[in-house]
Formats: C-alpha cells, structure tokens, sequence
C-alpha cells in the first residue's frame, strides 16, 4: 500500500502526516505535490511549504 509521510521544516511532529491508501499516487503539477486516490485529489502541497515528502513502503517479508 502507498505510504507517504510529509514533514514540514518547523520540526513539529504534530505537523507531521503520514497519508496511506491502496490508490494514492503523488504527481507533481506546476510548483505544486499533489495526492490524489481514486475520488481525485486528496491533499496538494506548494513548494515553497518547504515540506519534505517520501514514501515510505512496507518491507516485504
């Protein structure tokens, strides 16, 4: 499943997101990170939040 954990640069962990679904795909549109699943956008991010977005996959065993 597609997981995806963004961090803002203020460090605050309660800030922090951790977004997961079986359909979520991140695309890039213009100066903007956006997240979408199967009813369309879900969560969009402009670059200059200075947010940090990385996928975070389950091991596989």
């Amino acid at each position: 499943m597609p997981r995806y954990l963004i961090t803002h640069p203020k460090g605050k962990q309660s800030e922090d997101i951790l977004v997961e679904d079986p359909d979520l795909k991140l695309t890039i549109q213009g100066e903007w990170a956006v997240l979408t699943d199967q009813h369309g956008p879900c969560l969009a991010i402009p670059a200059h939040a200075g947010a940090t977005i990385t996928r975070i996959d389950e091991a596989e065993e």
